[in-house]
């Protein structure tokens, strides 16, 4: 497991809600290679952030993580398996912000309006690093200033509301990265940002992963983030992987009808022809309703009646190294 910082086994999170058992993850799997950006990719309701949250055990009631497995592991230390540790065990706050850290989905949210920007990252490093206050703060201002903050020894003094949302994007983002964490997991991290600014903070988190070593979860809806950013994808849908493999090898090859549709409804796709962008028909259904058979049939305009609406949920099934494809059909529409 040398060339892995992370893996995830048959991961199920579950849902008690008064409809009934809400499962919003069910049996994901996957690994993220050390040093490497893994993309995790799908629509709004396909289970893409619960995923990430369990990662870091911030799964709170009414939901629980009802099986498999998380295993984190660090340089130079035992594999330690995040899915047994309790809520107070001492691990799992060396793993939250130290060994794994998250830039959350929309920075002023994340971030107190009450507390100066100096403060709120001074507390990630007091909290896992024997520093002194003095120390803590010249090491905040040296992140801030990595992260593209110019004037940080003053910045560090202002509250996140007298800063711009690509401000307060890096502070997030430095907030995460103080500790040098193994794996950095980014929901959403260029939502709401212009086209600008967005290109800056891609091209901030491949810097700092070059010449820091972190790994990245990319939690995006976007395939032009994937594209320019992501070395492996994984893609969702109801809560499980429907295909996964390198960007070039799904971006260029795509063999699920779902990845397809997500790629055929990107813009640069018809940029030289004169017709409307292609849309995947309907919407992702509620997951107390969960279609018989493959989940995506009602919408697939692959779907063979009596083989794709039947049976049981397709599992993931090689087609061709590192590449693998939850269809039913997918050697006939290749």
């Amino acid at each position: 497991m040398d060339d892995n910082v992370l893996k995830i086994t048959g991961l199920q999170v579950f849902f008690y809600t008064e409809e009934g058992e809400v499962r919003a993850v069910d049996g994901v799997s996957f690994a993220i290679k050390r040093g490497r950006i893994m993309a995790l990719v799908g629509e709004s309701g396909c289970g893409k952030s619960v995923t990430a949250y369990s990662i870091l055990k911030l799964i709170q009631k009414p939901g629980k993580i009802g099986g498999g497995s998380i295993q984190l592991f660090p340089k130079d230390k035992e594999p330690i398996d995040i899915t047994a540790l309790t809520e107070k065990s001492n691990m799992l706050y060396t793993v939250r912000g130290g060994l794994v850290s998250m830039v959350f989905q929309e920075p002023m949210t994340a971030l107190s309006p009450v507390h100066t920007v100096g403060n709120q990252v001074c507390e990630a490093i007091l909290l896992h690093q024997a520093v002194s206050k003095q120390r803590a703060r010249e090491m905040a201002i040296d992140i801030l200033s990595k992260v593209g903050i110019p004037g940080a020894g003053k910045r560090i003094d202002q509250y996140p509301f007298e800063m711009s949302g690509g401000m307060r994007q890096r502070v997030v983002i430095a907030m995460a990265l103080v500790c040098r964490p193994e794996l950095l997991i980014a929901d959403e991290p260029t939502t709401a940002l212009d086209v600008t600014i967005q290109a800056q903070i891609i091209g901030l988190m491949k810097e700092l992963i070059q010449s820091m070593g972190t790994s990245i979860l990319l939690i995006t809806h976007d395939l032009s983030v994937v594209a320019q950013m992501a070395d492996d994808v994984a893609v969702m849908y109801l809560g499980r992987v429907v295909e996964q493999g390198s960007v070039r090898t799904i971006i260029k090859n795509p063999r699920h009808p779902y990845t397809m549709g997500l790629l055929a409804s990107l813009p640069g796709v018809h940029k030289h022809e004169k017709k409307r962008l292609s849309s995947i028909p309907g919407s992702v259904p509620s997951l107390t309703r969960i279609p018989k058979g493959c989940p995506f049939h009602p919408r697939c305009e692959y779907c063979k009646p009596g083989v794709c609406d039947i049976g049981s949920v397709p599992t993931l099934q090689s087609v061709a190294e590192d590449h693998t494809v939850a269809c039913l059909r997918a050697g006939e529409i290749a």
